[in-house]
């Protein structure tokens, strides 16, 4: 979901953009037009997410999938392992395309427990031959979220943010690197976001690909090859609204409240709905729960769909329920699904 002001805005310019006689996606990247649009959506990302002037911001094209393998490619070395915390279905894509790069190791997994948790920071350790820590922030799938990070000292910290960026702060001074597909939280499909500390670029591997290194996009200033015009542009509009809605601390607020009123549903249902999560990992952004049969859940998201309320069905490898609720998500929406799943628990139970 994007922002109804961002859709409306696209839609005044799509045609005409400023009087150009010709569409933003038209243009040459090296025009004014978009250039000023490129710039602009560089200023919103380190402004909104409170960047600090010793990262770099890439945006990039290949989301946040084509990081599973540019992460590795550009920071393992000779004598160094990639350890990635597996969580989840997210975290797993990371690491099977981390060993087919290089070196990798697994400090963590919650597989054994059935991903219901993510781990302490405490729980987090790094090899003395780290080349990085690799985390996924949220796993849209099985419904958790890390709520603190560790602090790894000289280990640099990897996190796939993509569907939770823009709804918290973020802890700068303990990650060397966040990423993000966009399509979540900061605009539409078709753009991966990638801030990093620039000391940390530097380290990077030199001879690769050119697409296919960070050092090659910062010193270009991600104008290396022609950028996802429209989808930048968008995520510029995205997060000019995030900054008039009272920016990181207004969506913090709104993925409380909407997360609440859901949660709320499931714990004061008597157990009849029942999330799997722990409690201490549960998401913001994506609220998993199961009814007492498949029976029931089939009926569920019938039901559910047929009054509105789109795209709840579980994913197909844990199936259940999911509901996905990123900023531009109403709050009276997530009410809406409270009431349903209270109405349908007094009619089916």
């Amino acid at each position: 979901m994007l922002p109804l002001p961002a859709l409306e805005q696209a839609q005044k310019d799509f045609v005409n953009y400023q009087g150009a006689g010709m569409s933003i996606i038209e243009m040459s990247h090296r025009g004014k037009h978009y250039d000023a649009v490129h710039q602009a959506a560089l200023a919103a990302v380190r402004e909104v997410l409170s960047v600090p002037e010793d990262y770099d911001v890439l945006l990039l094209q290949g989301g946040a999938t084509m990081q599973f393998a540019m992460i590795p490619m550009n920071f393992i070395k000779a004598g160094t392992t990639a350890e990635y915390v597996h969580t989840g279905e997210w975290a797993k894509k990371a690491i099977g395309d981390g060993k087919k790069v290089g070196a990798t190791r697994i400090t963590w997994s919650g597989e054994s427990e059935g991903f219901k948790r993510m781990p302490s920071p405490d729980e987090i350790k790094a090899g003395s031959d780290a080349a990085y820590v690799h985390l996924c922030g949220n796993e849209t799938i099985g419904g958790i979220e890390y709520q603190d990070f560790p602090q790894l000292g000289d280990v640099p910290v990897v996190v796939d943010m993509s569907s939770h960026i823009g709804s918290r702060d973020i802890p700068w001074d303990r990650i060397d690197m966040v990423y993000a597909g966009a399509q979540k939280n900061m605009g539409p499909a078709g753009l991966g976001v990638v801030i990093a500390k620039k000391s940390f670029i530097a380290s990077a591997n030199a001879d690769l690909p050119a697409y296919l290194s960070y050092q090659r996009h910062a010193a270009a200033d991600s104008l290396y090859n022609t950028p996802p015009v429209f989808a930048i542009y968008m995520m510029k509009l995205t997060l000019d609204w995030v900054r008039e809605n009272g920016g990181i601390d207004g969506m913090k607020a709104l993925a409380a409240a909407r997360s609440q009123a859901v949660y709320a549903a499931i714990d004061n249902s008597g157990g009849w709905y029942n999330c799997p999560v722990d409690r201490a990992s549960r998401s913001k952004m994506n609220v998993v729960w199961r009814l007492p049969s498949e029976d029931l859940e089939k009926k569920f998201i019938a039901e559910a769909t047929a009054a509105g309320f789109n795209g709840l069905k579980g994913h197909r490898s844990v199936g259940g329920c999911r509901a996905s609720m990123y900023n531009a998500m109403p709050v009276e929406g997530a009410e809406k699904l409270a009431q349903f799943m209270a109405d349908f628990q007094r009619a089916n139970a």
